[in-house]
């Protein structure tokens, strides 16, 4: 077929359709009417001599040939996107922007916090909306509804542009007045009780099981090849919810050490280190390459970045 004689809005009727993956969403995000989005499905299937899109239980389901064309398609629309677009410079301070984050507790309590503090002097009217990691998934990241995701990921999609924003070791969490620092070895720490905190990636969580140890993390991995296993009494997915029963129970927490310096000072809490080895984990920042250019976000980025060096000095 002659590309001449094909009408190209067509392109990306049908970037939104694969998208949204429904007809009346797809024509009221295009700003056009649901019988003129449906006529334009039954000519880009013409086109294509594919069907598409098919009704299916779970709804209107991509055919194998979508799959197969619409990652050209994204790509083809994204760079006419950037070559049309007008560059503007991005204004901090006059700028009235929301940039919606996901972000792990740990990241908010030990980043975010310090970023908000730049933002009200840098950019007073720029707002953040922190999502948690259950609020969002992979797809919502990737077509740019959400602008950053902050974590500890064990694995991105290869279309995400990343960077590691710093790393950070483990601390152990005690309550001096049940364990005694001084004799803090591997058996005493094998001898308490301890408090499990996580919580990475993306969607939402599910329980966990104490007998699968090889999905606990870090810790327990470490442990586990030494042939240890530590007695686990609360599974948690906040930070501060485990500081503060390390501080009020009889329980060890082992957390990221910038989270357990947050509550450095605290009568009758002491941190320490593990009395074993385990390795550093990085925390990271990514986000959607249609907002790679963005002015506004490569301003954000960079001051997350910013954050993120004077905070490591």
């Amino acid at each position: 077929m002659n590309i001449a004689k094909i009408d190209l809005n067509l392109l990306v009727y049908l970037d939104v359709l694969l998208r949204e993956r429904n007809v009346t969403k797809a024509a009221s995000q295009l700003g056009i009417t649901q019988p003129a989005m449906s006529n334009s499905l039954k000519r880009l299937r013409d086109i294509f001599k594919d069907p598409l899109l098919v009704r299916t239980s779970n709804g209107m389901t991509p055919t194998q040939r979508a799959i197969e064309v619409h990652p050209t398609i994204r790509d083809v629309l994204t760079k006419l996107e950037e070559t049309i677009q007008t560059k503007t410079q991005f204004c901090p301070l006059s700028s009235n922007r929301t940039f919606r984050v996901m972000a792990s507790d740990y990241a908010e309590s030990t980043l975010l916090t310090r970023v908000i503090m730049q933002l009200s002097t840098h950019a007073p009217n720029v707002s953040l909306d922190l999502i948690t990691p259950s609020d969002v998934t992979f797809y919502d990241v990737e077509q740019g509804k959400v602008d950053m995701a902050i974590n500890r990921f064990e694995e991105l999609p290869q279309s995400f542009h990343q960077k590691v924003i710093w790393h950070d070791e483990f601390a152990c969490v005690i309550n001096k007045r049940y364990l005694d620092v001084q004799t803090f070895d591997l058996e005493t720490y094998l001898a308490a009780k301890h408090i499990w905190v996580s919580k990475t990636g993306f969607g939402v969580g599910v329980g966990i099981d104490p007998n699968q140890i090889q999905k606990l993390g870090w810790v327990d991995a470490e442990l586990t090849k030494q042939g240890k296993q530590r007695e686990i009494k609360v599974f948690t997915r906040h930070y501060h919810v485990a500081l503060q029963l390390a501080k009020q129970q009889n329980l060890v927490a082992t957390l990221p050490r910038r989270v357990a310096e947050l509550y450095q000072g605290e009568q009758d809490l002491h941190i320490i280190n593990p009395p074993f080895a385990i390795p550093k984990f990085p925390l990271k920042m990514a986000w959607s390459a249609l907002l790679q250019h963005d002015p506004g976000h490569i301003w954000f980025r960079r001051l997350i970045s910013q954050v993120a060096i004077e905070e490591a000095i």
